[in-house]
C-alpha cells in the first residue's frame, strides 16, 4: 500500500508530504483546489509522459516519490528478473528537469519509465473517468471477469503458448511468401545456373585466356621481331657473336703482355656464353611462334561469353562470376527444400493451435461458469446504489480467431428499466449508471485482486442521498481489504472515511499553491459540515455532520 507520497514543484504544488494508512481515505476540497493535480502528480510515477509544462518553478526539477509496502503482494520474482534491489518499503520516484527530461528510478536505481509503470499498474489501480470508458474494452472486461474466475496460471500458460504460435506463424508466413515468390522464378534460377554450368567455367581461366589471346592477335609481329634478332646473332659476316668472338681472339695475344687483359678476357668470354644462350633461345622462340587464326577465333570466342556471362550477373571478374554459380545454385536449393521446412512448420503450428485451442477452452469454461454469480451480485450492488430495476448480463462469445485475451469476446449488458432488455453499456447506460456499475465490479473484485491500493476520483458523482451513503458503505467495506482512496464531494462518503485529508489553495498577493491538510476529529465535522451546507456552515450542518461521521464509525 501506498504509505507516503512525497511531491515537489508540481503544477500549484510548492512542496507536498503525505503520510497515508490502510483502510478508506478520503480527499476534500473546494472545486479547483486542486484535487486533481495531486492524481496528476502520482500518476508520474505510474508512468505517464510529463514535460517541462508540469514544473511550478521553471528553474527547478519536479520530483514525486511514492513510498509503499510492498511485502504481501509476491513481488520478489519481478525484483529479481529486473535485477533490483528487493525491500519491503519500496520507493518509486520520478524526476522532470527544467529541460523536459524524465529520470525514473526504483529504491534509488535508475530504470527506464515502462518499468516503473510495469510495477506501478501492480500497486496501485486509479479510477477515473477515462477507466470508465474502458468498461467498453474487451480486454479490460474479460480481465476483470478473469480476477474473479481465477485463471492468472492458465492465462500465463495461454500467453506463453500464443506468443510462441504468433513466432511459428511469423515465420511461417515471410518463408511461405519467400518460398512462393522464388518458386515463381525457380525456372528462371534454374535456366541462369544450366547457362553457367555449361560454360565450364575454371578459376583464373580469363587471365590466361586473354594472355593467349595478346599473343596471338600479335604473332607475325613478335615473330618478325624475333627473327630480326635472331639474324643479329648468326648473320654472316658482321655479327654481335662474331664480333664479340674477335675481341676474345685480340685480349687472348695481349694477356701476356698486359695483366689488365686477365679479367677482361674472363669478362668477354662470359659475355659470350651468356649471348650465345641468349642466341639459341631466341632463334628456338622464333621457329616456336606461329600464327594460328582458328585457335585466336576459339580464344576471341570463349572471352566474349565470358564477357558476357560477367555483364549479364552484374560482376566483375570470372572468380566472382563462378561464385554467382555457386550463390545461384544454394538458391535453387533453398527453394526445392523449402517445401519440407514449410511443412515442418505447419506441423508445428497445428500442435501449437491444438495447445491454444485446449487452453483456450479450459479458460472459456472458468469464465463462463463465474458468469451468474457475478452478474447476480452485480446486480444486487446496483440496487442498493439506486438502481431498483437494475439487469446486468454478461455476454461471452467464441471468436474465430485466437487474440491475446483467448477466444472469447465478453460484452457487457445492461438496463435500468423493467421493459427494456440490456444491451451493450457503451449504448445504454449513463455516465452515472457506469460509475455505479465500476464500483459494483471494483467492490466485488476487491478480495480476488492482489492489488494493495485503488483510487477513486469522484466514482460517487452523480448520485445523492440514501444512494450515496451506500456508496460510503461499499467503499468503506473495501477498506477492510485494501487502501482506498477516495476523492469526493458526498458528506455521506466522506464520513466513511477512517482518515480524511482536505485540499485547499493558500493565496497570497504574488501566488497560489495547492496544499494539503490532515484534518483533526473536529476539524472533519467542519469539512463535512461544509458538504452539507455549503460556504456557510451553519448549527444544524455541524449537527448533522457529527451525526454522519457517528454513523461511519459505527
Amino acid at each position: 500500500m501506498l504509505i507516503k507520497l512525497f511531491v515537489q514543484n508540481y503544477a500549484l504544488i510548492k512542496e507536498l508530504d503525505v503520510e497515508l494508512e490502510n483502510g478508506l481515505t478520503i480527499i476534500t476540497g473546494e472545486t479547483g483546489a486542486g484535487k486533481s493535480i495531486l492524481l496528476g502528480a502520482l500518476s508520474l510515477i505510474l508512468g505517464t509522459r510529463a514535460d517541462s509544462s508540469v514544473l511550478l518553478d521553471k528553474n527547478e526539477k519536479c520530483i514525486v516519490e511514492g513510498t509503499f509496502r510492498i511485502e504481501d503482494h509476491e513481488l520478489n520474482e519481478f525484483f529479481i528478473s529486473n535485477e533490483l534491489d528487493y525491500e519491503t518499503s519500496t520507493t518509486l520516484r520520478r524526476e522532470i528537469n527544467p529541460a523536459g527530461k524524465s529520470r525514473a528510478f526504483i529504491n534509488d536505481t535508475p530504470v527506464t519509465v515502462n518499468l516503473l509503470k510495469e510495477l506501478g499498474d501492480r500497486l496501485i489501480d486509479i479510477h477515473s473517468q477515462h477507466q470508465t470508458l474502458m468498461l467498453h474494452d474487451n480486454s479490460f472486461q474479460l480481465n476483470l471477469i478473469d480476477s474473479f474466475s481465477g485463471t492468472a496460471k492458465l492465462k500465463s500458460k495461454y500467453r506463453e503458448t500464443y506468443s510462441s504460435y504468433r513466432k511459428v506463424k511469423k515465420e511461417y508466413n515471410a518463408l511461405k511468401e519467400k518460398a512462393d515468390k522464388n518458386r515463381t522464378d525457380l525456372e528462371y534460377y534454374q535456366f541462369q545456373y544450366n547457362q553457367l554450368e555449361e560454360a565450364k567455367l575454371n578459376k583464373g581461366e580469363q587471365t590466361e585466356l586473354e594472355k593467349e589471346q595478346e599473343l596471338l592477335s600479335h604473332s607475325e609481329e613478335i615473330k618478325l621481331a624475333l627473327a630480326t634478332s635472331s639474324n643479329l646473332f648468326f648473320t654472316e659476316g658482321i655479327s654481335i657473336l662474331s664480333m664479340l668472338r674477335e675481341v676474345k681472339t685480340n685480349l687472348t695475344r695481349i694477356k701476356v703482355f698486359l695483366s689488365e687483359s686477365e679479367n677482361l678476357l674472363s669478362r668477354t668470354e662470359s659475355t659470350l656464353i651468356e649471348l650465345d644462350d641468349l642466341a639459341a633461345e631466341i632463334e628456338k622462340l622464333s621457329i616456336s611462334i606461329e600464327a594460328d587464326p582458328q585457335r585466336l577465333v576459339l580464344v576471341n570466342n570463349r572471352l566474349d561469353n565470358i564477357y558476357s556471362l560477367i555483364q549479364k550477373h552484374h560482376v566483375n571478374n570470372l572468380d566472382e562470376l563462378i561464385i554467382r554459380k555457386d550463390e545461384i545454385k544454394d538458391l535453387i536449393n533453398s527453394i526445392v527444400s523449402s517445401d519440407e521446412r514449410l511443412n515442418e512448420m505447419e506441423a508445428l503450428i497445428d500442435k501449437e493451435v491444438n495447445s491454444l485451442k485446449t487452453i483456450s477452452e479450459e479458460i472459456s469454461d472458468k469464465r463462463k461458469s463465474v458468469l451468474p454469480e457475478i452478474e447476480s451480485r452485480i446486480i444486487a450492488l446496483l440496487k442498493q446504489l439506486g438502481i431498483p430495476n437494475a439487469k446486468f448480463r454478461i455476454s461471452l462469445t467464441h471468436l474465430q480467431e485466437f487474440t491475446p485475451t483467448g477466444i472469447d469476446q465478453a460484452d457487457f449488458l445492461f438496463s435500468a428499466n423493467k421493459q427494456i432488455e440490456p444491451e451493450n453499456l457503451a449504448k445504454i447506460a449513463s455516465g452515472g449508471e457506469l460509475s455505479r456499475v465500476m464500483l459494483s465490479l471494483k467492490s466485488l473484485l476487491t478480495k480476488n485482486n492482489n492489488l494493495p491500493t485503488i483510487i477513486f476520483d469522484e466514482i460517487d458523482a452523480g448520485v445523492s442521498g440514501e444512494v450515496a451513503d451506500k456508496v460510503g458503505q461499499i467503499l468503506s467495506a473495501m477498506g477492510k481489504y485494501m487502501q482506498v482512496i477516495n476523492i469526493t464531494h458526498l458528506p455521506q462518503v466522506a464520513s466513511r472515511g477512517t482518515r480524511h485529508f482536505h485540499v485547499y489553495k493558500d493565496e497570497t498577493d504574488n501566488s497560489t499553491f495547492t496544499r494539503v491538510k490532515l484534518l483533526s476529529p473536529e476539524e472533519r465535522i467542519l469539512e463535512v459540515a461544509r458538504l452539507l451546507s455549503g460556504s456557510e456552515v451553519t448549527e444544524t450542518a455541524i449537527k448533522n455532520a457529527r451525526e454522519l461521521l457517528k454513523a461511519g464509525i459505527n
